[in-house]
């Protein structure tokens, strides 16, 4: 690898990493998956929501990212579906009876009832939450066409782009590592009813916020 090309990928490694630090509905979603679920279960959250930034990054690839994100009723349509699943989300959260979260620990977790999940149902609820966030696609659009130019061979940028996907997931799932520790574990599932209501009230707050730009700016 040249110096350009290692230029490039520090650039965008540093850019992507940032990124990530920023607390958004994926973030709030793996969290909250980790704190209610069993490891295995909680892996679907980020698994889903890794996949679907691999969707957006092949998009963008190939070229048919600038064309959705140039189309401003299909940008709309994202954002009002994308706020409107995250309400969904939150209103389920904040709906949830105290008396559910009984008994959340570690140990009983697999004869609670809050805590009976699949891993499917997680992967798809992280997979519609990346996938329903135009913010990954503008993100990735915008880091792809002003950091990388034609002159960057396609195996680079297809070598960045798995790059890219790996990190989110490791992300993810050091989040969840860290909540499945017993100690840390121990701490937030002692105020698990707590924790869900805000992160419930957090999905709720972006969710209305990216419903309400969408509908401005139309």
């Amino acid at each position: 690898m040249d110096v350009n090309l290692l230029g490039i990928f520090v650039t965008v490694a540093i850019a992507h990493f940032l990124a990530l630090l920023s607390p958004g509905p994926d973030f709030v979603l793996v969290v909250k998956s980790a704190i209610k679920n069993e490891g295995k279960n909680a892996i679907g959250v980020a698994l889903g929501i890794a996949s679907a930034n691999a969707v957006y990054i092949g998009l963008c690839l190939i070229g048919v990212g600038s064309i959705l994100a140039a189309s401003v009723p299909v940008m709309i349509a994202l954002k009002i579906i994308g706020g409107l699943f995250l309400i969904y989300l939150a209103i389920q959260a904040l709906r949830a009876r105290k008396s559910s979260y009984n008994n959340l620990d570690i140990i009983e977790s697999k004869n609670n009832d809050y805590s009976k999940s699949t891993f499917l149902k997680e992967f798809v609820t992280g997979f519609m939450s990346g996938i329903l966030n135009p913010k990954n696609l503008l993100f990735y659009l915008s880091l792809f066409t002003v950091v990388l130019t034609p002159e960057v061979g396609f195996a680079f940028k297809l070598g960045l782009g798995v790059w890219m996907t790996v990190i989110v997931f490791l992300w993810d799932l050091s989040i969840i590592f860290l909540l499945s520790t017993r100690t840390v574990r121990s701490k937030f599932t002692k105020a698990a009813y707590y924790v869900d209501k805000i992160t419930g009230a957090l999905l709720g707050f972006i969710g209305f916020a990216i419903v309400k730009s969408a509908l401005v700016k139309q």
